[in-house]
């Protein structure tokens, strides 16, 4: 059950619970349900006039206690105590010195607490008997609820020290010790209650703090991952579409070159480009499509892998550059999100050489699957003449920058840069030590333990 952090007000019905604990059948009688509705429309009133709350404890108390006083003018008068009687004047000067403080009994708890005190050892001095003492009590009780703790202990003592003297004043009629006990008893119900709802509401600020914060961690690990989902789009497109790109440029370039002194080959040029260019809208159309709700029974192509990469080598041969492609090691035993990646950088270091080496040079691209890792290397010899186009300084383009986040994945790197000699290299090492080999075994792991 929640308290209200002003009022102390039970919540609404509590729903029914979720994780198999019972549920207090109490919150289901119709009185306290009533009681709550009641409580938060006062927590609800006084949140829009402040000062209406303890204008009405000041005059609940006063309609209370302070009117029978007034009515009977005070104490007994044949009680063993001798009971000073005051005029009403005097006892309502009295009252309102006890009453009044109770105003600024949330916004000054301690300087409340002092004026009551004051008043209650002023009127006992005088030993007059008020039944609006009981606004002693209601200032210990707001300050342990509303004021500072440090201030608590000594309104704790200087009540006790009142009380003592009340005790005292009334020993005559009562054992001091059994006044004493009834007085204190009173006072540390007082306190004891300020200070458990002080404690609720602490314990609520948390929750509500702790509810905001992971919300605002929800929406943060939303943002998070919106952003990795354009970045793995961005990577893909850029993969795809500058992959075929570049080969269709490098056919349109050799067609233009052959149309007139080879027709035929500039007919072959044209049906590739046109080949090339269905299968990038192909895999563009694969690639958009995971964004839209599939219907049922959609068939979708896989991703490209090992096996895919002799058409690409052939479609990069076809633009003009010599590919070599070589392997070595069991490839089948690759997972498929190793074997896009390799794939993926591949083709993104294949469309570099189409791309800053030209058409006329010659590229190998080598993939060795060794013991726990795996190897992809690529390298060209540069154009013939050596007029290559410029490349990104020190090879960290967009294309090199994704091959980093692609090897990242796996815990493997990619250095690229000039090759000796002339042309371009780049060499991907992926590891491909399974993570259950990382970790000790589960065996040896301590059993999970209750929070």
């Amino acid at each position: 059950m929640s308290v209200d952090d002003t009022t102390g007000t039970p919540p609404p019905d509590q729903p029914p619970a979720t994780d198999g604990t019972a549920v207090d059948p109490l919150w289901a009688h119709p009185l306290v349900a009533r009681l709550v509705r009641a409580g938060q429309r006062v927590q609800r009133a006084d949140r829009e006039r402040p000062w209406a709350l303890d204008a009405a404890v000041v005059v609940a108390v006063f309609l209370l206690f302070c009117v029978p006083d007034l009515v009977h003018g005070g104490g007994p008068r044949d009680s063993a105590v001798k009971i000073t009687h005051l005029p009403v004047a005097g006892m309502l000067a009295l009252q309102a010195a006890l009453l009044l403080p109770l105003f600024w009994r949330r916004r000054a708890p301690t300087v409340a607490f002092a004026l009551v005190a004051t008043a209650f050892l002023v009127q006992w001095s005088m030993l007059v008997l008020l039944r609006a003492d009981i606004a002693l009590l209601i200032a210990l009780y707001s300050l342990a609820l509303h004021g500072r703790l440090r201030h608590l202990p000594w309104a704790c003592a200087a009540a006790e020290c009142l009380l003592a003297v009340v005790a005292l004043r009334v020993s005559p009629a009562v054992n001091f010790l059994d006044a004493l006990f009834f007085l204190t008893s009173a006072a540390t119900a007082a306190t004891a209650l300020g200070l458990a709802l002080r404690i609720r509401r602490s314990h609520l600020a948390s929750l509500r703090e702790r509810a905001a914060r992971l919300v605002v961690e929800r929406d943060q690990r939303s943002k998070l991952a919106a952003a990795a989902e354009r970045t793995r789009m961005a990577r893909e497109m850029h993969d795809i579409i500058g992959h075929n790109l570049s080969v269709i440029i490098g056919l349109a370039d050799g067609g233009a070159y052959a149309v007139e002194a080879a027709p035929e080959r500039g007919r072959e040029a044209l049906q590739l480009i046109a080949g090339t260019g269905r299968q990038a809208l192909g895999e563009l159309r694969r690639m958009l499509g995971v964004l839209r709700e599939q219907p049922e029974g959609a068939v979708l192509s896989p991703q490209p892998g090992i096996a895919d990469l002799d058409a690409l080598c052939e479609r990069v041969r076809a633009a003009g550059p010599q590919v070599t492609y070589r392997t070595s090691g069991d490839m089948a035993l690759l997972d498929p999100g190793v074997q896009l990646t390799v794939y993926r950088i591949a083709q993104e270091a294949l469309t570099n050489t189409l791309k800053h080496a030209g058409t006329r040079t010659h590229s190998r691209l080598t993939v060795a699957v060794e013991e726990a890792g795996l190897r992809v290397h690529i390298e060209d010899t540069g154009p013939p003449d050596g007029a290559a186009a410029p490349r990104p300084a020190g090879g960290e383009g967009h294309g090199i920058a994704g091959m980093r986040e692609r090897a990242a994945l796996y815990g493997g790197t990619v250095s690229a840069g000039p090759r000796p000699g002339g042309g371009w290299t780049v060499l991907t090492v992926l590891d491909l030590t399974p993570p259950a080999e990382n970790f000790p075994s589960t065996a040896t792991e301590p059993e999970d333990t209750a929070l």
